[in-house]
Formats: C-alpha cells, sequence, structure tokens
C-alpha cells in the first residue's frame, strides 16, 4: 500500500468564523470550500479540512485538559512565526519553548478551540 497524504478534519461550529481564522490569522490558504458545510486549508504541502457540525466537537476540552493536539504544525523558525502571529493578534496558551524531545514549540486555540501546536525541529 502507497499512502499520499493524510488529511485531518477539523469540526466547527461556524465555517465563516473558522476560515477566516486560518486565512487572514494565522496566514494560510483556502484550498476549497463547498458551501456552507466543508472547506480545506492550505498549510505548505499539507491539507486540511473543516466541517460544519451544530455541536462542540467532544474532543476539545479532553485536547485541552490532557495536553494533547488537534494538529501539529512544523516550521523552520516557531520564534519568528509566534511574533508574526502575534503581531496579527492571535493569543498564544503557550509561548515559545524548547522541548525534552529537541523541539521549539508553542501553542494556540483556534477560533472553535482546537489545540493546535507549531514545532521546529532542532
Amino acid at each position: 500500500m502507497k499512502i499520499s497524504g493524510v488529511i485531518p478534519q477539523l469540526r466547527t461550529m461556524n465555517l465563516e468564523s473558522s476560515i477566516q481564522f486560518y486565512t487572514t490569522q494565522l496566514g494560510l490558504e483556502l484550498a476549497f470550500r463547498y458551501e456552507d458545510f466543508y472547506a480545506g486549508i492550505r498549510a505548505g504541502n499539507q491539507i486540511f479540512h473543516l466541517k460544519f457540525v451544530c455541536e462542540q466537537d467532544p474532543s476539545i476540552p479532553y485536547t485541552r485538559d490532557g495536553d494533547h493536539f488537534t494538529i501539529y504544525l512544523q516550521t523552520e523558525d516557531a520564534a519568528a512565526l509566534a511574533e508574526e502571529l502575534k503581531a496579527r493578534g492571535v493569543m498564544l496558551t503557550k509561548d515559545v519553548h524548547e522541548t525534552d524531545w529537541s523541539t521549539k514549540e508553542f501553542i494556540i486555540e483556534d477560533d472553535q478551540g482546537h489545540t493546535i501546536y507549531f514545532g521546529e525541529a532542532l
């Protein structure tokens, strides 16, 4: 079997708000939109999907409380990206820090509360 990619799906109760967050606040690209139900966000060579739902994703509090992440985005310069996002008004839930597993990371939450890690290999 040959896999050419993995596409995570984030659930949102407000598709327009989530698209706005990922494109305007984070600077990512809208890859596609299907009506008011579904969208794709491009992050570099990767893509993830947004799906409209009527109730909050039940994994959000579990993820937040357990120090887990919904998506981990790799970057080449975590500190510079964190400053760029702060300048765009994005609040960091954990500022840039080095980990015991040789990465430099910071954490944000999206408009729905999903935990997003950004990391750079050291």
